[in-house]
Formats: C-alpha cells, structure tokens, sequence
C-alpha cells in the first residue's frame, strides 16, 4: 500500500516522532489497512476502527510495553498489533500459522494479558498495579473495557475492589453503545444519560472559567470551588456512580479527536488513585457500511469494499443455529411456558427471529453468561422452559451457576450450546472443546450432541420435554441437508442409534464426529475391516448396555468425539467398561490435552485427525496390532 506514515512506524517510539498535526494522516492509513486487510481474511472489523483514535492517543502518552496497556475482549486491538511491530505480519491475521485476532502474551511483549472473552481487563490490571507498587515500581498500567464489557459480573468486581485499593490505575471506558448486539440493561441505560446529559460539563466549565477570571485570587477561588462544583454533579447527573466508588471520573469525551485525547490522557494518568475516563466512539469509525451496520460488520468475512458485500458460497443447508432457532420458535408456539435467554447474541444463538415474535419472553441480559444461568434458574422454579442459547466457550463462565443453582436443584433448563468443538479462526479461546467434560461431571445433567440438524430438532424438544438439566450440544457452520421431520419427537434418553453392523470392532460416534465415521467405515470396509458404527447421541447418560454387549462380543471399540480427550466422552465409555470389568482395547479419538491454535476448521480436523482421512488412518493403526494395549488415545 502507498503510504506516508504508517511503514515508518514499526513500533510505538516510532510514532512518538511524529508531531500531533500527522496523527490523523496515521489514522486515517491505520483504518484503510485495517478494512483492505480484513476484507481479504476476515475479523472483527467494527470496535476496531471505532478505537483507532484511542489507540494511537494510548501509545503516544504511554511507554508501552513497560507501561501496560491491558485490552478488554481484545475485538478493538488491531491497530495497536499493527503499530506494535505486526504490520508486516497481519494480513496473516486469524489464518493458521499467523497473528491471533486478539492480544496473546507469546506473540508480543506488549500484549500485556491474553484476553477474548470480556469483563477480564479491570482485574488483571488491577493485579499488575499491585505487583507494580509490591516491587516499588513506577509505570503506569491503562485497562481498556467497552460498556458492554463493563455489564459483567467479573468487571463490576475489579470494579469495586479497584475503588478500594486506590491504586494508581487508568480505566478507560470505551463507550460507543453496542456489544456485538446493542446493549442493554440498567448500566448501559446510566451510561446512555451520561453521554446525552451534558448540562453538568458545560456548567463546570463555565464556572471554572468565571473564577478564574477574578484578578489575582482567581485560581485560589478555583480550588476552594471545585468541592462545590463536583458536589452539583449529583443534582444534574443523577447518581455519579463511579465517583461514589472512589474513581476520578472523567468525560465523557470525543474519542475520535486526537488533540482531546492525547491533552486528557496526559493530565489524568498522573493522579495518585483509580482514574475512570470515559470515551465515546462509534463503532465502524471511518468505514460506511460498518458505521450504517454495526452488528453486520462486527465479525466479518471477507466482502468487497466498495459494495460491502461478503463473498459467501450459498449455503446448501442451512446452519445448525438457524434450525435451532425455527425450532425453538415452533415450539414456543405450541407452549407459552418457553423463554429465551441470551448473553448479548441475539444474532450469533439465532434467537432474533424469536424475539421479534415473542418480545415477552425473550431476555438478552448483555455480557453476563453467570446471571444468565442463575436467572434461568429463577425461572425454571416458577414453572417456566427457559432456554439459555450460549455459545460452548461463554458458557464455561458460569460453571458454578450450572452446578449449584441449577442442577443441585434438578430444574428443567435447557442449554443449547452453539459452536461446540472446533471453531476456527478465533481460536483456543473460542474453541468449545471442554463441554463434554465438564457438563458430564454435573449431577442430573443430560448431555446431547446431535448427528446432523434434523436430530437437533429432536434433541431440542427431548430437552424441553425432559423437565431436567440438559444440554444439546451442536456444530458451528451448516448442516448436512438432511430432510426435516414433520413432527417432532421426544428421544429415549440414553439410548444410542445402530447405523451400521460390523463384525470386527465397534465406533462409538458423537455428534459431528458421526458422518465422518460413517465415512470412514465405509473406505475400512472395502479394505476387509467391517466395523459397526453407533450415533452414540448422549455423552450422559451414556447407553450402557448397548456399550457393554459391544465390549464384549467386538475385538476392540474406538469412541470419536469433537471435544478434549481429557474427561470427554471417552473417558466416560472407558470408565463404563473399566467398572463392569469387560476386558476390551479401546482407541479414543478427539483433540488432545493441549491449546489448540486459530485456523480454518478444516485445516483443524485433518491435523488432530477428525476428518474421515485421519478416523480411517487412526483406526486402521490401531486394529493392525493385533493385541494392542486396552486403551489408547489417538491424537
């Protein structure tokens, strides 16, 4: 690209040498390679070039990375990888081998903390000001949370203990009213007024400016008044919240003007104890259609620029979240006791159509996947279905509220879990690889995973009907473009489907792992290998008796699943057979007990072998030994 600024800056010192007069010509090429780069590869395009003002306002007051600037959900952070030395490097963005879509300590020195779900930034910054002053320290340390990100329980904690300490701490709150969906909720409505209720800062302003007038005694006056001044902020904003929790508040302010910014950072980051300062951006700054479509340009693919239209093959199935969503509207219509609940995805669960048609009874509760649960709880006591859409990766935040205020009481709600397994360019911290494990440890918790998006449908109103925990666990991306039942039907729970008989050994399938196994079978029968093939459909309660007859009339089993070996659905069928003393050698097959990095799907499963390729392979090592050891994990 043809630039004046931005090959010249290949970290922050370098920007440090450009005058304030140049910043917006940095700006503005920051943006242009940011929307020509992500157009090719895709990302999150709109909280990032809503920050671009902030960002280069950050890295030229602050010293990074001795100063630490810790990022929240890390969807804002691609200008400050592109000014930290990763230029070069991000048209690699999210691609497998290249840069991470978010802050990651082992990429760079100034990513001062891993980050990509939200609410983490305030408590880990809180953490590095302690160790800062523990080792008698002097740098300064900034967390960067979005208002949506300041809606969750984990950031109103740091929040408040922040407050207490009164440590040397800058939160800046980077507000531009969305999450990837609008916000909602009683904080996001106080920050509203805020930002819309200026009468405050324009009387400050005119008072300070009419005691500093008065000859002489001027400036005086003006300390003794700003006591004064400050106390009439609670009778024209109602409620100052962050300063009656010990913060400086400051703002709010244009977080798209340079001059504002820098002038701002430089005069509060001085201040002896916590500093709020709030900023107010838009989200899509700079490019058209993100700014007319903000949650469209939140997480893109690749489109063309100038239409802003994605490239997008037309779907031959539609997703599994779209037939979760039809489904569960169809059957909200027959039973009124049915509620929604989402985390700030009304979009991304496909419980839009929903809540346009049952306004009443669908909830996004924001960023805030721990009340979610508890509030599904809540209802479930008094009667209601509620159905908590969570993607697999959030839902691992409210573990606690899973266990104990859900299935300790045995109340009927529904999980759906939305991109089990691998996930692709986002990355381990999106992957849904643990659900397996971890909601199978839970007393009175049903686990699914359906074979293709008809199952889905079933396994929805099995869960529905049940009138305990359950969850259904399902795939990112489209179905197979199987036919849909007309009418729906409750499943037995625990029981297995046979989908192929076989003489030689046994596959215990899960979920998305199904058809790749079917295929797999078939290309190891044509070589002599005849396998039955089970649709295991329930990682708990598991179908123990099917299990157990194929333990002990089949040379060996192999169990498949996308998920972690560790605790997952293997582990479950090993441990089943290893209690009913059946001697027989099994082969796992799922991801192995380690991070697994960002890429395309497909690259994912051949490397850990999920595909039908690396299932035939595994499984034809595995037979050849002839008496191989009684258990083993294929990764």
């Amino acid at each position: 690209m043809d630039w004046r600024y931005l090959g010249r800056i290949n970290s922050p010192a370098d920007l440090k040498q450009l005058s304030r007069n140049e910043l917006p010509a940095v700006a503005s090429e920051l943006r242009e390679y940011m929307i020509a780069t992500v157009a090719k590869v895709g990302g999150h395009l709109g909280s990032s070039l809503g920050a671009v003002e902030l960002t280069l306002a950050l890295h030229y007051v602050f010293n990074a990375p001795r100063d630490k600037i810790v990022w929240d959900v890390g969807h804002q952070a691609y200008g400050h990888k592109i000014l930290t030395g990763r230029r070069d490097r991000f048209p690699t963005l999210r691609q497998y081998g290249g840069i991470s879509g978010f802050p990651v300590r082992d990429e760079s020195p100034y990513d001062a903390f891993n980050v990509a779900h939200a609410c983490t930034s305030i408590s880990a910054a809180l953490g590095m000001c302690v160790a800062r002053d523990l080792a008698r320290e002097d740098n300064y340390v900034v967390a960067v949370i979005g208002d949506a990100g300041l809606t969750g329980g984990l950031a109103l904690e740091g929040l408040n203990q922040a407050g207490h300490l009164k440590r040397k701490l800058l939160v800046i709150l980077n507000d531009n009213e969305m999450s990837i969906a609008p916000n909602v909720g009683a904080i996001a409505g106080y920050l509203n007024r805020i930002v819309h209720g200026q009468a405050y800062l324009r009387v400050k302003e005119e008072i300070e400016q009419l005691v500093s007038s008065v000859p002489r005694v001027g400036k005086r006056l003006l300390r003794l008044t700003r006591d004064l001044v400050d106390a009439a902020k609670t009778l024209i904003i109602p409620g100052l919240v962050f300063e009656e929790l010990g913060y400086e508040y400051v703002g709010p302010i244009n977080g798209h003007n340079l001059e504002t910014l820098i002038d701002t950072l430089q005069r509060v980051k001085d201040h002896e104890g916590p500093v709020l300062l709030h900023v107010v951006t838009q989200k899509g700054k700079g490019y058209p259609h993100a700014e007319r479509l903000p949650v469209k340009y939140h997480g893109v693919t690749s489109f063309d620029i100038s239409t802003g239209a994605f490239h997008k093959t037309p779907a031959a199935a539609p997703s599994y979240t779209a037939v979760f969503g039809k489904t569960l509207c169809s059957l909200a219509e027959r039973d009124r006791r049915i509620v929604a609940i989402t985390a700030a995805m009304p979009e991304g669960t496909g419980l839009d159509e929903f809540a346009r048609r049952f306004p009443g009874r669908f909830y996004d509760v924001g960023i805030a996947e721990q009340h979610a649960v508890t509030f599904a709880a809540g209802l479930a006591c008094q009667g209601l279905r509620p159905v908590a859409a969570i993607y697999s990766t959030f839902l691992q935040r409210a573990y606690d509220q899973i266990l104990h205020d859900v299935c300790l009481m045995n109340l009927p709600v529904t999980f759906a879990l939305d991109r089990g397994g691998i996930v692709g360019a986002d990355g381990p911290t999106h992957h849904g690889l643990y659900d397996l494990a971890y909601l199978s440890a839970a007393p009175n918790m049903t686990v699914m995973a359906p074979k293709d998006e008809n199952e889905l449908r079933h396994m929805l109103y099995t869960a529905l009907e049940h009138g305990a925990p359950a969850a259904v666990r399902y795939p990112r991306g489209n179905g197979l473009g199987v036919a849909l039942d007309g009418e729906l039907r409750a499943l037995d729970i625990g029981r297995a489907e046979i989908l192929r008989e076989g003489r030689d050994g046994a596959i215990l399938a899960l979920g998305s792992m199904v058809y790749p196994c079917l295929e797999a079978s078939e290309r190891l029968a044509a070589e002599g290998l005849s396998l039955t093939v089970i649709n295991a459909r329930f990682a708990k309660p598991l179908d123990e008796e099917l299990i157990s007859v194929l333990a002990a009339e089949k040379p060996f089993l192999v169990t498949a699943e996308e998920g972690t070996l560790a605790g997952g659905f293997g582990a479950l069928v090993c441990a089943l057979v290893q209690d009913r003393r059946i001697p027989v050698s099994i082969l796992r097959i799922g991801v192995p007990d380690r991070i697994v990095p960002h890429g395309s799907p497909q690259l994912l499963h051949a490397k850990y072998g999920l595909d039908a390729d690396g299932i035939a392979d595994k499984i034809r090592a595995f037979a050849s030994q002839g008496e191989p050891a009684r258990t083993a994990a294929a990764e």
